[in-house]
């Protein structure tokens, strides 16, 4: 149940708008407590593709091996990754969205789906 949890927090962060268009590598670690107890955490080792979609609008694709350690447990590699978009409305108000998967090794072979949508009021 916290490895779902986890997992499925770790693997919902959006990344950064396209910059240029082309190949990436990122590696990015996401972890938790519970007060001052160390919980959990996920990194992930993607390579993704990033660019423009018109004038306006942006787009990623991402994905590959994640390390998943839980406090206490063995750490497991499983497969993640997320797509995204963000779209600028207007000068200062811009819109995204996100979704995100993490494999689960257990013996249900559950997979963690995530999304994300947000908007950004720039001043």
């Amino acid at each position: 149940m916290i490895k779902s949890v986890f997992a499925a927090s770790a693997a919902l962060s959006l990344s950064a708008g396209a910059a240029f268009a082309g190949p990436y590598v990122e590696i990015e670690n996401n972890a938790g407590w519970v007060g001052n107890d160390y919980a959990a955490a996920t990194t992930d080792f993607h390579v993704g593709y990033e660019g423009a979609l018109g004038e306006d609008a942006s787009y990623y694709v991402q994905a590959g091996p994640a390390l998943v350690s839980i406090d206490g447990e063995d750490t497991e590699t499983e497969m993640s990754g997320k797509a995204g978009v963000g779209i600028s409305l207007s000068e200062s108000l811009s819109a995204y969205g996100e979704v995100s998967f993490l494999t689960d090794g257990s013996d249900s072979d559950d997979t963690n789906y995530g999304t994300k949508l947000g908007v950004r009021y720039t001043f």
